[in-house]
């Protein structure tokens, strides 16, 4: 099987991003975004992937932490999609539920080729997390799913602590992308020829 490995760097006057990708790793991951809750979210993604990953992004943290945590996965998906390559052979279809103590996230995805996100039950989680709104990890996932072209469902069914439930939804999306770009076989898995 040839390597899939992309990378992507991308600098605007919010962000510096600079990242590598390897598909099937070993899970060795280094993330250094100046936001250590987004390192820590990023870290469990691509250890439950079984990728191998490095991440580093100078953004403008003074400001607040959605441009770094937008532009990280905006790129971190675009990496994830030029990795894959043209898809073939790949399951495209991956789905994990993963707890996380009290907490309890599913996570449905379709390498599609149609970006799409829905994200239920972030009313659970508390309106600050690690000194940002919650809405900033809704922003991450949106601009993933767009960047890796994928058809993206989070559900977070049940809990209590917002750090759980954001972890279950990380380390689901981790292992969902695993299943999803395993190689099962030959062709493309696409009645109509295409993933577009």
């Amino acid at each position: 099987m040839t390597r899939r490995a992309a990378t992507v760097t991308r600098t605007t006057t919010e962000t510096a991003i600079s990242i590598s990708l390897t598909v099937d790793g070993k899970g060795e991951v280094s993330v250094t975004t100046g936001h250590g809750f987004t390192d820590h979210m990023l870290t469990l993604l691509g250890f439950w992937a079984g990728f191998d990953l490095t991440l580093t992004c100078n953004g403008d943290t003074h400001v607040d932490a959605h441009h770094t945590v937008e532009d990280a996965g905006l790129c971190l998906g675009q990496a994830f999609a030029q990795a894959l390559g043209d898809r073939k052979g790949i399951a495209r279809v991956g789905n994990a539920r993963v707890p996380m103590d009290e907490a309890l996230t599913e996570v449905d995805l379709d390498i599609s080729g149609r970006p799409y996100l829905v994200y239920r039950g972030d009313e659970l989680l508390p309106p600050v997390i690690a000194g940002d709104e919650a809405d900033l990890w809704r922003e991450f996932f949106k601009s993933f799913a767009n960047g890796a072209r994928i058809n993206l469902h989070i559900s977070l069914l049940y809990g209590k602590n917002g750090h759980h439930l954001l972890e279950s939804a990380f380390k689901g999306l981790g292992l969902a992308l695993r299943r999803a770009a395993a190689c099962e076989r030959e062709a493309l898995l696409s009645t109509k020829g295409s993933l577009d």
